[in-house]
């Protein structure tokens, strides 16, 4: 994420690789009487938020079916969840606020379900096996609305004029389908949005057809790489959209109407394949099988967000013309933070610190100031006082995070030279491709690569309260 009150050099992980799903081949196992069934935890356990997500189970995919209509406001469809319990369930929660579910079922038999407070319990008819997999479909309806955080922002469903549109993070999923709303429960998503004739329907991933009867179209788009769950993003209303093929994947821009069809906006989001390949040269191969962006042109939405495959961009960030270093942000993320999760918060700095440096890195291959310029700038103006390797909830989306985080990256680059340090990034996605890490597993990868001892250095950089001499 980029948020756009940070300035120029930029705002905006349980097992590594962790699976999804389970091996067809292998029989499932069968419930046994002595087994003791419990309840899922109502929390992922997040050191910063330990009440985000559940535990109990993980997810491998979601299949939404959905109907909006503009007019009311109002949401309805059903959700089918394919998940594997890692314990002996006897119940589960869902995250889902401000909907009704109207109908639970898991295994294709009815459930029984309650709401408590953003919460959906479900306690299927018998137990769950650790090891086996399950499908839940929930029916549900209602008029969603965001989820209000004081101290971060607010993330999830806002009405617009034309339509709605769903973004935010820590949290946003939740405000529009049942989900373990946790980064470290990465899955697949299908969704086929229908409203009525003449609306346009974004979202991630690959598009599909789209039907139309009785006044009312169905958009399809499959996201088929695990994704973290505040990455999910429907966006619908009036919009240009441009559909063509870059490197052989498909490419979805979208421009709202109310701006020009040749902006500042659209002109930015025109070189998204471009600076796509640039970032590919520094990072690896881009990790996804569709690429784009939608601005969305709503006084809500002050920032930029990683949504996975297809970007957004709040129109703030092209007031005042082209603005370039914003999509080389977003599209860095798709190595880092999306196709490489987090697997807790805490850890933010791995998605921003890198992103950040993604801008200097593009800055400098522009001709404009370099990456040394840059990071030099930073060194001299920054509140040393603010550390990215745990910035405390409040502050995971501060400076220290986005600034500090670059400025460590770039000192790490200088420290061990840029054949361990280019070697090290290529690895590092490669490795860790549709998987959540740590710091800690970060820092082992750089002594690896670098064969150097870096506690000092990452301690300095990361977790130091004074000014870290330069490499």
């Amino acid at each position: 994420m980029r948020r756009r009150g940070i300035g120029a050099l930029a705002v905006l992980a349980l097992m590594a690789g962790c699976t999804t799903g389970s091996d067809p081949d292998t029989p499932e196992p069968s419930p046994s009487p002595s087994v003791d069934f419990q309840p899922g935890a109502d929390g992922a356990g997040d050191p910063y938020f330990p009440k985000y997500g559940n535990g109990g189970y993980d997810v491998a995919g979601y299949d939404l079916a959905l109907r909006y209509d503009p007019k009311t406001g109002k949401l309805a469809g059903t959700a089918t969840i394919t998940a594997t319990a890692t314990q002996d369930l006897s119940r589960f929660n869902l995250d889902l606020a401000h909907l009704k579910a109207t109908e639970v079922a898991v295994d294709g038999t009815a459930a029984t379900s309650k709401a408590e407070g953003n919460e959906l319990v479900i306690t299927p008819g018998s137990g769950i096996v650790s090891g086996r997999t399950f499908t839940a479909l929930v029916r549900y309806e209602g008029t969603p609305s965001l989820l209000e955080n004081k101290a971060l922002g607010n993330g999830g469903w806002i009405r617009t004029p034309d339509g709605a549109l769903a973004l935010g993070q820590p949290e946003s999923a939740s405000t529009w389908f049942p989900v373990n709303d946790h980064p470290s429960d990465k899955a697949t998503l299908k969704l086929a949005m229908t409203v009525p004739d003449g609306v346009e329907v974004l979202s991630n991933g690959v598009p599909g057809e789209r039907p139309s009867k009785d006044g009312w179209t169905t958009w399809n788009w499959s996201e088929s790489s695990p994704m973290a769950s505040y990455l999910a993003t429907v966006v619908i209303g009036q919009y240009r959209i441009t559909t063509s093929k870059h490197n052989g994947l498909p490419m979805v821009i979208a421009i709202p109407e109310s701006l020009p069809a040749n902006g500042p906006s659209a002109k930015s989001l025109a070189r998204t394949g471009e600076i796509t390949d640039y970032l590919a040269t520094q990072f690896g191969p881009y990790p996804f099988t569709s690429n784009g962006g939608v601005v969305v042109d709503e006084d809500k939405i002050q920032y930029a967000l990683e949504t996975q495959s297809r970007p957004v961009y709040g129109q703030t960030f092209f007031t005042n013309g082209e603005n370039l270093g914003v999509v080389a942000h977003e599209l860095a993320h798709q190595w880092f933070g999306d196709s490489v999760a987090l697997d807790r918060w805490q850890d933010i700095w791995l998605n921003e610190g890198f992103a950040t440096y993604a801008e200097w890195l593009w800055s400098e291959h522009s001709g404009d100031a370099t990456a040394d310029e840059l990071f030099t700038t930073s060194y001299n103006t920054f509140n040393w006082a603010e550390i990215p390797g745990d910035p405390k909830p409040a502050r995971i989306f501060g400076s220290a995070v986005y600034q500090r985080g670059g400025m460590t990256v770039h000192a790490l680059r200088e420290t061990i030279g840029d054949e361990a340090f280019f070697k090290l990034v290529r690895s590092w996605t490669a490795d860790h491709r549709d998987g959540n890490v740590t710091t800690d597993e970060f820092i082992k990868a750089a002594e690896a690569a670098s064969k150097k001892d870096l506690t000092k250095f990452f301690q300095d950089w990361l977790y130091g309260t004074e000014k870290p001499p330069v490499p």
